[in-house]
């Protein structure tokens, strides 16, 4: 399953984190996203198979803020700081 994570960028825009394979075989997608999404920015992990498949469709996409309840963005820059529950 191809998942991803989404989060609310300042602007409103929802940005959409892809994890690469490598970072998946070592890493839980809770733990990528608490490193790679911005600090206190709630997000939600989605089946890529949820997004538009037309990518111009995706600029008038939008992601409700009660969806965003899997996690918040840590202040993690390495995944040496994510908790090892996390890993």
């Amino acid at each position: 399953m191809n998942q991803v994570i989404v989060y609310k960028q300042d602007n409103g825009v929802p940005a959409i984190v892809h994890p690469t394979p490598e970072a998946l075989e070592r890493y839980s997608l809770d733990a990528i996203a608490q490193k790679d999404v911005p600090v206190g920015k709630p997000y939600k992990i989605m089946s890529a198979s949820e997004l538009p498949a037309d990518r111009a469709e995706r600029d008038a996409w939008t992601i409700d803020d009660a969806e965003l309840t899997d996690g918040i963005g840590a202040n993690f820059s390495t995944f040496d700081e994510v908790p090892n529950d996390q890993n």
